[in-house]
C-alpha cells in the first residue's frame, strides 16, 4: 500500500512539473500573480452577468 502512494505522489510531482502555471516565476509580490487575478475577475464578472440575467428571467 505504502508503495502505491509513494507511485502516486511521485508520478503527481512529474505531471506538475510539465504544467504551464498563470504565474511569473521572475516577480516578486502580488505582481507574480497578476494573470492569475486577471483571470480570476473576468471569471467571477461573468458569473455575476450571468446570474443576474438568470435572475431577471
Amino acid at each position: 500500500m505504502l508503495t502505491k502512494i509513494t507511485t502516486f505522489l511521485s508520478e503527481v510531482k512529474v505531471e506538475l512539473q510539465k504544467c504551464s502555471w498563470p504565474w511569473d516565476p521572475k516577480e516578486k509580490g502580488f505582481r507574480r500573480y497578476k494573470e492569475l487575478f486577471d483571470s480570476t475577475v473576468v471569471v467571477i464578472m461573468a458569473m455575476l452577468l450571468l446570474g443576474g440575467y438568470v435572475a431577471l428571467f
